[in-house]
């Protein structure tokens, strides 16, 4: 993502309008009224023609017309992008939660890949690899410059096989090392359980085709047992979002119907919509029955007290559910400002295995507000951790050529002043022992005292830091024995000679 690589062909990106309208039908601009540019798209047919016939290396028609189209897209939003077969096929298989290699949602930093989190319980996540992982080698091929297909390639691979890959961490001075073997990855959209206090927990990891149904029978077998939950916690965290229709789906579990979740505008009428909360609907056979759900939703889920958990890594889906709620008072958002990506992105199919993903929209919560680079700002803010925040992960606005907000000013979205990195802590699983926010969340519910980081905890780690730094830095250039005897010589006609 963010990449210009596209631009070495230099005037060929010129073509990309001629590429794309050929491939949506040209018809497109006829019925906006539009006029063809005509002397443009000639240009693009002189660009390719010489191209095709003078380039010091033969090229196909294929790639010159691929590489024209994905063109377009260098200059737009960081979410916007041309989806040839393996993009194509990527984004299919990660919306319906099956896919196979090690479990890692992938971004870009630096021209590497960067983790953008680990999926739970598969071999990266127990191997160690964290958030905000930079990997610069897979199998000691350096990923410098390396397409995001091209990395995820590499990594893709039978299950039961070996491989290493090389990590550049925050917290660490020197290249970690992972001996990881792959894995058939099954995403699990959803998890649950019971908390000590009655407190039902759910945890949705990423809105995928099955989720809406997946949280239905979920919140359908959290009131099944001997004690109903008499509060829910709602984990969002490292929810990278996914499909549009999840978020409505999952919101309307908790609001009343016909319940405004989220509007969206665009250039386009079609764009320009409000999404309302609906009946429960589950689209798989697994729930006992509609109705049975439906009452579980009506009398328990859309009252009972509620604390939805948020961090840097929540972002699209996840944070069109924490504006909902939030904003129709539904439930307190605890935890750290989200990602802020606030754009809706349409994907428009050109053939049986290649299409366009374009922002299309930015969305709005409940109250007018647009989290495009802003986020969702928590109703308590509470760390990662007692001694502060894992990672400084980057968000929306920290993306190369991002969608503005439009409305808020982003000048105020830097770094929080008060924000503490721990320099060291114990890793932990969400929703497992050791989560502090979790932890808050419970302490809210219950009626006590809500911390957001640990003072004595987060002094004495700071205190430990320090101190491994100085010992580190005194390592590296000791300090001479002032008593030791320094030899010293002097320049003369006879040459150099040692002095007295």
């Amino acid at each position: 993502m963010g990449t210009r690589r596209v631009r070495s062909l230099g005037l060929v990106a010129l073509g990309a309008v001629g590429g794309i309208l050929l491939s949506l039908g040209i018809t497109a601009a006829a019925q906006r009224g539009e006029p063809l540019p005509l002397k443009e798209l000639q240009q693009f047919a002189n660009v390719f023609a010489a191209i095709k016939s003078s380039y010091v290396e033969p090229l196909t028609d294929e790639k010159l017309i691929n590489d024209a189209i994905k063109g377009l897209f260098s200059d737009l939003d960081p979410h916007s992008s041309y989806l040839d077969a393996d993009a194509f096929k990527e984004m299919e298989t990660l919306t319906q939660g099956g896919f196979g290699g090690l479990g890692i949602e992938l971004g870009t930093e630096d021209d590497m890949p960067k983790v953008i989190a680990p999926i739970e319980d598969t071999p990266a996540a127990r191997a160690g690899i964290l958030a905000g992982d930079i990997i610069t080698h897979i199998d000691d091929k350096p990923t410098k410059g390396m397409t995001l297909n091209g990395a995820i390639k590499l990594m893709r691979g039978e299950p039961n096989t070996p491989i290493v890959l090389t990590i550049r961490r925050q917290t660490s001075d020197k290249p970690l090392t992972f001996h990881i073997v792959r894995d058939m990855i099954k995403v699990r959209s959803v998890r649950s359980k019971m908390l000590s206090g009655d407190i039902g927990y759910v945890r949705i990891s990423q809105f995928q085709d099955r989720t809406v149904s997946d949280l239905a029978k979920h919140l359908y077998d959290l009131n099944s047992g001997g004690k109903k939950p008499k509060a829910l916690i709602l984990d969002l965290r490292n929810d990278p979002g996914g499909l549009f229709d999840g978020a409505i789906g999952v919101s309307s579990m908790f609001l009343e119907p016909k319940t405004l979740v989220v509007s969206t505008k665009g250039r386009v009428p079609s764009a320009n919509r409000e999404y309302m909360s609906r009946s429960v609907r589950p689209l798989h056979n697994e729930v006992a029955s509609t109705q049975a759900v439906a009452e579980v939703v009506s009398r328990w889920a859309r009252s009972v007290p509620m604390v939805v958990l948020v961090n840097v890594g929540s972002a699209s889906s996840s944070e069109i559910v924490a504006g909902a709620l939030q904003d129709h008072k539904r439930a307190t958002i605890i935890g750290n400002r989200t990602f802020g990506k606030g754009s809706v992105q349409s994907v428009l199919p050109l053939s049986e295995d290649t299409g366009i993903k374009i922002t299309t929209a930015r969305y709005y919560t409940p109250n007018g507000r647009s989290i495009q680079v802003t986020g969702v700002e928590p109703d308590i803010v509470v760390d990662d951790t007692a001694k502060g925040n894992l990672f400084r992960l980057p968000r929306e606005g920290d993306l190369t050529r991002h969608l503005m907000n439009g409305a808020e000013d982003e000048g105020l979205m830097g770094a929080d002043p008060e924000e503490l990195i721990a320099a060291e802590f114990d890793m932990f699983e969400f929703g497992g022992e050791g989560d502090y926010q979790l932890e808050q969340a419970i302490n809210h519910l219950e009626g006590r005292a809500v911390l957001r980081r640990d003072p004595e905890a987060a002094r004495l780690a700071q205190e430990a830091a320090d101190k491994a730094k100085r010992a580190e830095a005194e390592k590296k250039s000791p300090v001479k024995n002032p008593e030791q005897e320094t030899t010293r010589y002097r320049i003369t006609p006879d040459g150099i000679v040692k002095a007295k």
